[in-house]
């Protein structure tokens, strides 16, 4: 999984829209569509710097550096009317009158304003947590991903730092507007959340993983200096990011868990029924309905339980199924000892998977990943794995982050698919792709739809087998039990936020039917319920993909190229998966002709 809100998000500067306007040729009529819908792009574009000065910062706009994002709810209502203008404006500019990269940008940017005004619309924007994702959480990431190369990026660290407790009043605004309205996460699934705040609470300031910065300077700040800077950053803690996390455990703890609604499925929110229907389609960026999804679902995992009974009998386990499942969750032999033994099986594998990317992709990306753990204050409620993306143009790389929490519920026999998934071919190759396309509008680079990039990692799991990985059979029952995973997501979600499932029933499910520990169970579970639709992304991206594949492969029989599909795919970065089939769809219509 790509982790959903990174603090900074990277980008590139206006000159690089305003340059793929020139250079064109066309009627009058189809170059002012384009002109017009390249203003769009720009206006939509520095609405965001402005909105967002992380996000600013990341792209080397610095008139903000020294800001925090507005996340009030004014703001919200602004974004709002912003939005539903430029929604207005968009569906203008006919998409039969322009060139097919217009076209799929224009697709693109529809959708990522439709979520914006649905959000508002639909009251989504009154949640802003759910069991592992918050502001708060990725906020202590700006140390890692802010420039801090002399003493002005230092002065403008320090003032975020101070600018905390005001953030935290504008979250509390915003928690308080949804406890008023009954938009909430379920209290069931935020149990254990406060560990995520308390991490913060320190004693003292050097104690912080807010302090790392203060701890050694880089070259660019004077010696002189330095002394100062470090005092200012002890005082910033002290004073406002140790308070500020303070009020926000105190309000969550006394107000907010308390006032969470007792309730599990979206349809018990106000507008649930419309909250959930928007949100698959957001999540999945096809038109399907909740009972559909929910049947594909019934039917990959009857497709992939059969997979698995026949891997079982390879590894001459002489049990039931429910007995398999319980002697990978118990026996010793599939847990690593130590959390090093654990990062190193995981980088083991992906530096495996580097050698094989060459025979499989045409294109790949400049920039490294790394591997390192999930952070201490978040890792009990975290998902197994994760990556996290870098800013774009900087010195750091992408993370593979592993969760090294509670080893006894990390299996190594899921290392495999979960190392091609977050690292490469998944997120890492997928992201730092996109990245580096500079003929792509800026926000094309960095758009994210999960249906693609989560579709896109389950993919890769499976491609894991044509480079020659899961030759154990644990290891590809390991691949197995993380497809059925993501396929009994298609019936839990949907059992969940549709017909009325419970939180019991969904663990009961994935421990049926999964080789995934209870306690991953658990977690997952929480995250399903708190984040309507989301999940949905995973399986239904994958399905699309393959299904593209397949059809190129019997139509172009020995002329398939697998590199070039893969780069074809990948081309146009994160698209929603109707305009995946589209552009796929014309690729083997033109290669079946060459």
């Amino acid at each position: 999984m790509r982790n959903r809100r990174s603090i900074l998000r990277a980008g590139i500067g206006f000159a690089l829209l305003t340059a793929s306007c020139r250079n064109r040729t066309g009627t009058p009529e189809k170059e002012g569509h384009h002109a017009a819908l390249h203003a769009l792009f720009a206006r939509e574009w520095e609405f965001r710097l402005r909105e967002d000065p992380l996000f600013a910062t990341s792209v080397g706009r610095m008139e903000w550096n020294d800001k925090l994002p507005d996340l009030s709810l004014s703001a919200a209502r602004r974004s709002y009317d912003f939005y539903r203008a430029l929604l207005a404006d968009l569906g203008r500019i006919p998409s039969e009158a322009l060139d097919e990269a217009d076209r799929i940008s224009q697709d693109v940017l529809r959708v990522e304003v439709q979520h914006n005004v649905d959000a508002f619309e639909t009251g989504g924007y009154l949640m802003p947590v759910n069991s592992d994702s918050a502001f708060h959480i990725y906020f202590p990431r700006i140390v890692e991903e802010v420039p801090l190369e002399n003493t002005r990026d230092y002065e403008n660290l320090l003032a975020r730092l101070r600018a905390w407790p005001r953030t935290v009043d504008e979250m509390l605004d915003v928690l308080r507007a949804g406890l008023k309205q009954g938009f909430t996460p379920p209290a069931i699934t935020m149990q254990g959340f406060e560990r995520t705040i308390s991490a913060h609470m320190v004693d003292q300031p050097r104690k912080s993983g807010f302090y790392q910065p203060f701890e050694h300077f880089p070259t660019g700040v004077a010696q002189s200096e330095q002394g100062r800077l470090r005092i200012e950053g002890e005082q910033a803690i002290q004073n406002a990011i140790i308070p500020g996390y303070r009020k926000l455990y105190e309000f969550f703890t006394s107000e907010y868990l308390p006032g969470c609604r007792r309730t599990l499925g979206a349809y018990d929110l106000p507008k649930g029924k419309d909250f959930y229907a928007r949100e698959l389609r957001y999540f999945t960026t096809l038109p399907v309905e909740p009972e559909e999804v929910h049947q594909i679902g019934l039917r990959e995992v009857a497709r992939i339980r059969s997979e698995m009974e026949a891997v079982m009998r390879k590894t001459g386990f002489g049990g039931s199924f429910e007995e398999f499942l319980r002697f990978l969750r118990t026996d010793r032999r599939f847990y690593a000892k130590t959390p090093e033994e654990l990062l190193q099986r995981a980088a083991w594998i992906a530096k495996r998977m580097d050698g094989k990317l060459p025979a499989l992709f045409g294109r790949l990306p400049r920039q490294p990943y790394t591997v390192e753990p999930v952070p201490d204050a978040i890792a009990p409620k975290y998902t197994s794995g994760r990556y996290v993306s870098a800013p774009y143009g900087g010195t750091k790389p992408g993370i593979y982050w592993v969760n090294t929490y509670a080893l006894e519920t990390r299996p190594l026999y899921t290392q495999e698919a979960l190392t091609l998934h977050e690292a490469v071919p998944g997120h890492h190759l997928q992201i730092a792709l996109a990245a580096e396309m500079e003929n792509l509008p800026p926000f094309r680079r960095f758009a994210y739809f999960s249906a693609f990039g989560e579709g896109w990692g389950l993919y890769s799991e499976l491609l894991g087998k044509e480079a020659g990985f899961y030759t154990d059979p644990y290891s590809e029952f390991g691949r197995l039990t993380y497809e059925m995973w993501r396929a009994c997501r298609l019936v839990v979600d949907t059992g969940v936020h549709a017909k009325g499932w419970q939180r019991q029933q969904v663990i009961d499910y994935l421990l049926e039917n999964t080789a995934l520990p209870l306690h991953e169970c658990t977690t997952e579970t929480d995250r399903y319920i708190s984040w309507p639709g989301q999940a949905l992304a995973y399986k239904m991206g994958e399905i699309t993909i393959r299904e593209l594949r397949a059809k190129a492969e019997a139509k172009l029989g020995t002329r398939f190229d697998i590199r070039g599909f893969h780069d074809k795919l990948l081309e146009n970065g994160s698209i929603p998966l109707t305009t995946l089939q589209r552009v796929m769809e014309a690729y083997i219509t033109k290669q079946s002709r060459s």
